[in-house]
């Protein structure tokens, strides 16, 4: 019985392997050609498959990461951050805190690479096939007071819920109310033990009280993320502010 490309084509559409579809013409070719054996000729379909899937995936995973911007460890300047060491920052790319469902808190003023370190952390995960959900802290809130009345803000909640690594950013830049403070706690809670929050701030812990308005909320807040986490101080000057670009010339 001979069966045309397109019914394979069509079988194969069927059957989700839409990848594998998209070059079979141009594969049976080459399996005549190189006089490949059935075995590899449906090997190399079916790899081709996993591939394309596994990088579509990748990049769907990329894309409700939401990071601001896309910058890996490697780029990350060292020389620029005394503050931390280069045994640190490996140890750190390992991703083992997360594995372990520890938190990272990245403390330090405006400028230090907090967000930057995040994000390469970010990447690094989402690389090794973790989940990832970058949001600033005022976009969270935002989220949270409007999960129940708009389906983009609900969708984008599951997917940060659903992740192995959530990075809040920018964490008590501005005071809370105290209606957003328990939302913000009953995320926190969520989050709690079956995911890694990586949280950076210019206010230490220590400060956060003040801005959350409720004692008894701080304290909640504070002992699950505490409760497994590394802080990590980051000093120095303003990276942007040193490198920033001007309008007039050097003389």
């Amino acid at each position: 019985m001979t069966v045309s490309t397109a019914e394979l084509k069509q079988c194969m559409v069927t059957l989700n392997m839409t990848e594998s579809a998209r070059i079979l013409e141009n594969t049976l070719l080459d399996a005549e050609t190189r006089e490949w054996s059935y075995r590899d000729l449906l090997q190399h379909l079916l790899r081709y498959e996993l591939q394309r899937r596994e990088e579509k995936q990748k990049e769907k995973w990329m894309k409700w990461a939401a990071f601001p911007f896309v910058k890996s460890l490697d780029e990350f300047q060292l020389d620029e951050q005394q503050s931390l060491s280069k045994r640190q920052l490996n140890q750190l790319r390992e991703l083992l805190w997360l594995e372990h469902n520890y938190n990272l808190i990245l403390l330090g003023p405006p400028g230090t690479g907090k967000t930057f370190l995040s994000v390469g952390l970010g990447m690094e995960a989402l690389e090794k096939g973790h989940r990832v959900s970058f949001v600033a802290m005022d976009t969270l809130l935002h989220l949270l007071k409007t999960q129940d009345i708009a389906r983009t803000s609900q969708a984008r909640m599951k997917r940060i819920l659903g992740s192995d690594l959530v990075i809040i950013d920018d964490l008590m830049f501005i005071a809370m109310e105290k209606s957003e403070s328990h939302l913000f706690f009953q995320f926190i809670n969520k989050l709690y033990d079956q995911s890694s929050i990586i949280l950076t701030s210019n206010k230490g812990p220590e400060e956060w009280g003040e801005l959350l308005g409720d004692p008894a909320i701080t304290t909640a807040i504070l002992d699950r993320i505490l409760h497994k986490s590394e802080v990590i101080h980051l000093s120095g000057d303003s990276y942007r502010l040193k490198h920033r670009e001007t309008i007039f010339g050097n003389s």
